[in-house]
């Protein structure tokens, strides 16, 4: 059941989204989200917001000024720090969290809006090695009653009217961070061989990157692979997990990550993984059990990491089975807002 729009004077936690455009955060912040309004009494603010959550606006927020009792506002973003900050300055009784995933030095304006708030979470001990204070870990969890397995993993192929037997995929938006063409060569180079695969991309073409996303297409096309290649764009995120159900393989090919849900999602869908080393992949991924292991931009070790898989389809689903068994030992939602939750409790 769809939560009511909560009043104002029950919340505990405000759980900010002040990004218009759908973006990783907003996809970990969405999936948490729910699990934390079953521990508390929580409100999402701004667009996108998903199932399982309660909204306030803005006219809810205002009520809250010079409140007597504290409650949390979870930043993820710089902008939302700036606001919870403000807001506090003004009045509001906030008790001021920020989830930092970024593995990089942050900017002085980063560290000062960091140095204000109450508690800070890294995703990973390699985030949490950049911030310049003390932070609890908590990696991000996947729901893996949304991303799981197809019951026909063949049917579910089938419904992309793409040739052969089996996909191979890679989501998030198209640009080289991402490692989009470390993909695109590496299918190039490998499905002349495998005529039982095709490919898919599943993720936005952002104005600024329309240029480096026709150079794929090109590149595709001169291969003569533009029939086993399917560049979906953005989709609706209601449509992401079967997306996932249609592959037999995954390859997460990013050059940085701040931690790379993309990993956690196709690994609880049941796909092989060949990942780059690269956020999370060296916490998240077993080398040689439950996935494969690369090195960033390196398209070499990426073919030769994908081949073994596309000979052996079988020893592929064998290691996305032992791949979903590892996120639901270690990387389910209900453990991350567990431990969320904990950390809150010590503010208020």
């Amino acid at each position: 059941m769809e939560p009511r729009d909560i009043s104002a004077g029950d919340l505990q936690l405000v759980v900010p989204n002040l990004h218009m455009r759908y973006s990783g955060v907003t996809a970990t912040n969405r999936m948490v989200a729910p699990r934390l309004a079953k521990l508390f009494r929580a409100g999402w603010l701004g667009p996108n917001r998903p199932e399982g959550i309660g909204k306030v606006g803005f006219g809810g927020l205002v009520k809250l000024w010079r409140r007597r009792s504290p409650l949390i506002w979870h930043a993820r973003r710089n902008n939302e720090m700036i606001a919870g900050v403000l807001l506090r300055f003004l009045g509001w009784p906030f008790k001021l969290v920020f989830t930092s995933a970024a593995q990089r030095h942050h900017s002085w304006t980063t560290r000062w809006l960091i140095g204000r708030m109450d508690a800070i979470i890294a995703t990973s001990e390699a985030s949490a090695s950049f911030l310049k204070r003390k932070a609890i870990v908590v990696w991000h969890g996947v729901d893996t009653d949304r991303y799981m397995p197809p019951a026909d993993r063949a049917s579910a192929f089938a419904a992309t009217g793409l040739p052969g037997r089996h996909a191979i995929g890679c989501f998030g938006r198209v640009r080289a961070q991402k490692g989009t063409d470390v993909f695109v060569e590496a299918m190039v180079r490998l499905l002349p061989d495998y005529p039982d695969f095709s490919a898919i991309m599943v993720g936005a073409i952002t104005p600024e990157q329309l240029g480096f996303a026709n150079g794929l297409k090109r590149r595709i096309e001169a291969a003569g692979l533009a029939s086993r290649f399917l560049i979906t764009g953005e989709l609706p995120i209601e449509e992401v997990p079967r997306w996932y159900q249609r592959l037999s393989i995954y390859a997460f090919t990013s050059r940085n990550e701040g931690f790379g849900l993309t990993l956690l999602e196709a690994m609880a869908a049941g796909n092989a993984l060949v990942a780059s080393r690269a956020g999370a992949a060296e916490i998240v991924v077993e080398d040689g059990l439950t996935g494969v292991l690369t090195p960033p931009g390196d398209v070499d070790a990426l073919v030769a990491a994908l081949e073994p898989l596309m000979r052996d389809p079988a020893a592929a689903a064998a290691m996305g089975e032992r791949g979903r068994a590892r996120i639901l030992e270690k990387f389910s939602l209900d453990a991350e807002a567990n431990a969320i939750g904990a950390v809150y409790r010590t503010l208020i």
